[in-house]
């Protein structure tokens, strides 16, 4: 599989005002932000392609990748699981995720507070990936790529209503979230083919949670012209459908024009 590289970057960029590197690894993507001293992205190499075993001759290659800077590494990957930050115990991680499954073994573990600790996302990496990342970085942070939607979730819960489901498209996966009454009910990760199985996973969760089709609102994130997603379709199936686009904490230069045309919703919001 080639990877395929799209470029974006502001009119003044230099690859000496990188002071620090966000990487993003999609299922079959990723993406590094670049960020200088203000933490505003300078630049950012979109490979729309990715497997992992080009991973170590990314790390030779890339330009940005060669800079051994700070980095916060965001791994979207569907193991993961949520624990109640009362009941969190550090060093235990590898046991909370047993409930989701077998686990291989040589991971490395690790876990994200959210929601003022309240709810701590866990999960995982190879240990032969982060030996490679290691290998070219020696301040590392790891993160589950869905901190940055959740924290997002978190942050505007209380402009939800009832009854909410927040869908969140990436790749060929969807995030998916449901709030009751301002309280997260349901956090996943669901593979989708196409926009006929987020209406299936969507109206399931509708159907688990005896939400109100009239009432329930839907809101999605990551609406792009690939996707073929539109209000009028999801008005279509649902009385109260939004396709919306993140606030932002991300800051960028001049530049970098048609990147938030591609949906990412890291282009808007990160968990930092």
């Amino acid at each position: 599989m080639e990877n395929i590289l799209k470029v974006y970057k502001s009119d003044k960029f230099d690859v000496e005002d990188t002071t620090s590197l966000s990487l993003f690894l999609y299922p079959n993507s990723l993406a590094v932000f670049a960020k200088d001293n203000n933490q505003a992205n300078i630049g950012i190499h979109f490979y729309t392609t990715f497997s992992w075993d080009k991973l170590d001759g990314l790390l030779v290659n890339d330009p940005l990748l060669k800079l051994d800077l700070p980095t916060k590494v965001y791994l979207h990957q569907p193991d993961f699981c949520l624990v109640p930050g009362v009941l969190f115990q550090p060093g235990k991680e590898e046991t909370y995720l047993s409930f989701i499954g077998d686990l291989k073994k040589d991971n490395f573990y690790f876990s994200s507070p959210l929601d003022s600790n309240n709810i701590q996302l866990v999960s995982y990496l190879n240990k032969k990936a982060k030996k490679s990342l290691e290998a070219r970085f020696s301040d590392l942070s790891f993160y589950h790529g869905g901190t940055s939607f959740l924290s997002y979730l978190f942050k505007e819960r209380f402009n939800l209503i009832g009854q909410e489901i927040l869908v969140c498209v990436f790749d060929q996966y969807i995030y998916l979230a449901a709030f009751t009454d301002q309280e997260l009910s349901v956090f996943n990760i669901f593979e989708v083919q196409d926009k006929a199985d987020i209406l299936k996973y969507v109206s399931i969760l509708i159907a688990q949670l005896n939400f109100d089709k009239n009432y329930v609102r839907i809101s999605l994130f990551g609406a792009t012209e690939q996707n073929g997603i539109t209000e009028d379709w999801g008005k279509s199936y649902f009385h109260h459908f939004r396709i919306l686009t993140p606030h932002s904490n991300q800051n960028y230069p001049h530049g970098f024009k048609h990147l938030k045309s591609r949906g990412l919703f890291e282009t808007y919001w990160q968990f930092d």
